[in-house]
């Protein structure tokens, strides 16, 4: 990258501080594709993260001596890479979700009101301490967490929940969104 050796200095701090946001926020997703299991997708990040590290960190060295200050934007790239890539995983909202609930009162009218909303869910009858109880499973990507306990606990304010990552999961576990945006537009009737 022989232009980068042309280019002021401050031109060449916001070069690396960009290529540090990207490679750590690639780095941030990788993690997560990795937990998930998703090897190929893991991999092919890493392949990305690692070329732009490695491109950003020989600009950095080699010119350390006559230029220490690239050290601050090389560092201040790698803190605003973290949170930029755990933004872009709760945009993309990879991860699966897994709610339990076990309600006294409601747990058939919260399922109702839950797949009302659209959740994929299972109800089961249960007991607990010789009392009977009602399980909800429901399947929610992370953005949705939030509205499925609050929706649950409009119906059962004591219930208990347990919220799991999902690690694998079928293709059919929710339906189709709605369409937004511009793309309503022409999904119209």
């Amino acid at each position: 990258m022989a232009f980068l050796d042309t280019i002021p200095f401050w031109a060449l701090g916001a070069v690396i501080f960009v290529l540090r946001v990207v490679d750590v926020s690639l780095g941030t997703l990788r993690t997560i594709f990795v937990i998930e299991g998703r090897a190929r997708t893991a991999v092919v990040l890493g392949f990305f993260e690692v070329l732009i590290w490695v491109i950003a960190i020989a600009h950095v060295v080699g010119r350390f001596d006559d230029q220490p200050l690239l050290a601050p934007f090389y560092a201040g790239g790698f803190a605003a890479g973290v949170g930029t890539g755990l933004l872009i995983e709760r945009e993309l909202a990879l991860k699966l979700f897994v709610v339990r609930f076990i309600s006294r009162l409601t747990g058939v009218e919260m399922a109702q009101a839950l797949a009302g909303a659209g959740h994929v869910l299972a109800t089961f009858a249960g007991e607990a301490g010789g009392a009977a109880r009602n399980l909800i499973y429901v399947s929610a990507k992370g953005k949705r967490i939030r509205a499925v306990l609050d929706r649950a606990r409009q119906a059962d304010p004591d219930l208990f929940y347990l919220v799991e990552s999902a690690r694998a999961w079928s293709e059919n576990v929710h339906p189709p969104p709605h369409p937004t945006g511009w793309r309503a537009v022409f999904k119209k009737k």
